[in-house]
């Protein structure tokens, strides 16, 4: 089986239940991916991880879905031996967990510091880490992070800085990794068009995200579409994968490194 192709392989995907997470499962069981492990995170997301489910099986791929708060390394363990306990070792892993918060860092408590860093890197570390134990041998792992790393702007430390490990996490990961054949990658989209995106912007600041980016009056919203962002993943998962230790950032001219 050619590690350059979707076609067969098992997929997990944390963060795979709605949004882009939902799209990249619905997109690889269209390119034939054998089996695609879907976690969510709680209660209130469990309906869109089931519909996904069903969209997965329904386009031919056996899939299921796997309920964790990946804040702790042990859930994270748990999440990886269930799946393959379920569909065996993934060939793809890509995470797609994240929470944004915009706040000026004057009024950023110590408990919402915290919670961004275990959702954006301790999760993305620890997801890495069982990656690298879980992912077969030519195997590729993706994770996301967001285009604020190539921004200058106030009001995001909280949670671009705390993607921003993630860019070295990768960089770690692909070097301890290639021994094995494993491409290690992250992709910073622009701000998606999904309800991750709005609760923290206020009007006059979608408004300007809206407009920000070189391409903004080709996308049908002006922001990134999720639909633009999937052909990456997919890429860089086969025909890319010699693409590894690199943070890419896809979002229409938003922001550039």
């Amino acid at each position: 089986m050619s590690h350059r192709t979707i076609n067969g392989k098992t997929v997990l995907i944390a963060g795979g239940a709605k949004n882009l997470g939902g799209l990249i499962a619905r997109d690889f069981a269209q390119q034939g991916a054998r089996a695609i492990a879907i976690h969510y995170n709680s209660d209130a997301s469990r309906k869109e991880a089931e519909e996904t489910v069903a969209a997965v099986k329904a386009a031919g791929a056996e899939a299921a879905a796997f309920q964790a708060d990946l804040t702790s390394a042990a859930a994270m363990e748990k999440l990886f031996a269930d799946a393959v306990a379920a569909f065996g070792q993934p060939d793809i892993a890509i995470n797609t967990v994240g929470k944004v918060l915009k706040k000026p860092m004057a009024d950023i408590t110590e408990a919402e510091f915290d919670e961004m860093s275990a959702v954006n890197a301790k999760s993305a570390f620890f997801f890495l880490k069982e990656a690298g134990k879980q992912v077969r041998d030519n195997g590729k792992i993706c994770t996301l992070v967001t285009s604020l790393l190539g921004a200058y702007t106030p009001f995001y430390a909280a949670y671009a800085g705390m993607k921003a490990p993630v860019e070295h996490f990768t960089r770690a990961a692909s070097k301890e990794l290639g021994e094995r054949g494993i491409s290690v990658t992250a992709i910073g989209p622009g701000p998606m068009d999904t309800p991750f995106f709005y609760p923290a912007e206020g009007a006059d600041a979608v408004a300007y995200h809206k407009t920000a980016a070189a391409l903004s009056p080709f996308s049908k919203t002006g922001l990134t579409d999720i639909e633009d962002i999937v052909p990456w993943v997919r890429f860089l998962v086969s025909e890319g994968w010699w693409m590894t230790g690199q943070t890419i950032l896809i979002n229409g001219g938003y922001t550039t490194k």
